[in-house]
């Protein structure tokens, strides 16, 4: 009976979402960008010299990525989005259950199936889950990648190379390479770091002139991506923007991002579970980068696990909350109005940025009150704290 419920939850919220896809037309206008790398590639053409959509939208990736988006271009553009969405449905699952894995409560199939469902159709509705798939966009499979490896066992073979490969896709998460190093995990730092370079050299060998361009310009074109201050911008530098009203804000937040990035890597050092480590360096890497659009904040699904698994409900409660609220669409947007929104509409654009940096603060204070040895290298605890009781359970 639970099977066939969690089922039915499942395709029922699946059935609303692509209804709700069919009625907004499913522009999916990430996903038009990738099938024009991927052309790019095949035909031998500018990677970076060309805009698809309405909203004239550039390549931002690197060449790596470009070639394993060749085989968009085998589909029609209607085949191509069904194609996504329901690999980006499955996707979701897998991230789910490894989540639940991140939290040490892994989903074993098949007799958690039913709840696997029923986590998967309620991750479905999270603002940035609901984006990514609105969008076609590839959050799910680089952070599948990432985690994947992170929360394979310690030792495991060629552990670091999945990591890299997500690096070698999407950039960002090379900052996990920082945070292994940070816990003394220097091989797979290593391996991670070399399946990244693999990924660069490929470009190069494959892409030779777009590498170079890539590499030497367009990385460090930031405007490429979009406006810095608008709402859809979670980072620091949108908070910063829009509260200054400066679309140029500068110094007034590259220094307070610094701070961010010394402190949450710091804290993910020695944060008392990998769980809190992988979770710290994952938003720290979202606060600090100059564009984090709200799709890009997957990672609120192994937060609400985490939490969960550690019987924090009224904070996983919270979290749930502010990640299906969309604030963020509450307030004035259109045009310049992100950057006239009153001292009490600022809160509601940047929701996420928040959450997090209150979530760290509550950490830190938490974790000085009560140091502890990492349970990896101990497998004790000396904190009697509540949450950590809980996740030894």
């Amino acid at each position: 009976m639970r099977k066939r419920t969690s089922l039915l939850l499942l395709a029922l919220s699946l059935t609303s979402f692509v209804t709700l896809c069919a009625l907004r037309g499913a522009p999916m206008a990430d996903l038009l960008v990738y099938r024009a790398e991927g052309a790019a590639v095949a035909h031998g053409t500018d990677l970076y010299g060309f805009t698809v959509t309405e909203w004239r939208l550039p390549a931002t990736y690197p060449p790596f990525a470009a070639v394993l988006f060749v085989p968009a271009t085998w589909l029609s553009v209607p085949a191509l989005k069904a194609a996504f969405l329901a690999g980006n449905a499955l996707l979701l699952a897998v991230f789910v259950a490894l989540s639940a894995r991140l939290a040490s409560r892994p989903l074993r199939l098949p007799p958690h199936l039913p709840l696997l469902c029923a986590a998967t159709a309620a991750a479905l509705w999270l603002e940035p889950v609901f984006q990514t798939l609105l969008f076609g966009q590839i959050n799910l499979a680089v952070a599948c990648l990432a985690l994947w490896d992170l929360t394979r066992p310690a030792g495991a073979r060629a552990k670091g190379l999945a990591l890299g490969i997500s690096a070698g896709i999407k950039l960002t998460p090379a900052v996990f390479v920082a945070y292994l190093l940070l816990r003394g995990r220097a091989r797979e730092a290593v391996t991670a770091v070399a399946a990244f370079g693999g990924t660069v050299a490929l470009g190069a060998v494959l892409l030779p002139s777009a590498s170079a361009d890539f590499w030497t310009r367009r990385l460090y074109e930031t405007g490429r991506v979009g406006k810095a201050w608008i709402v859809d911008n979670q980072s620091l530098r949108g908070l910063a923007a829009r509260a200054l009203g400066d679309p140029e804000p500068g110094l007034l937040w590259v220094l307070p991002a610094a701070a961010v990035a010394v402190a949450g890597l710091a804290l993910a050092a020695r944060a008392r579970r990998d769980s809190h480590g992988i979770l710290l360096t994952a938003f720290t890497a979202l606060l600090v980068c100059p564009v984090s659009w709200t799709h890009h904040w997957v990672w609120c699904v192994p937060l609400l696990a985490v939490l969960l698994a550690e019987g924090r409900t009224r904070t996983a409660a919270l979290v749930a909350l502010v990640f299906t609220a969309r604030t963020i669409w509450l307030v004035p947007h259109a045009g310049a109005l992100d950057l006239e929104l009153p001292w009490w509409q600022q809160p509601l654009a940047a929701a996420y940025p928040l959450l997090v940096l209150g979530l760290a603060i509550s950490y830190d204070s938490m974790i000085s009150r009560c140091p502890i040895v990492s349970t990896e290298q101990t497998g004790k605890s000396t904190c009697p704290s509540r949450s950590f009781r809980s996740a030894r359970r």
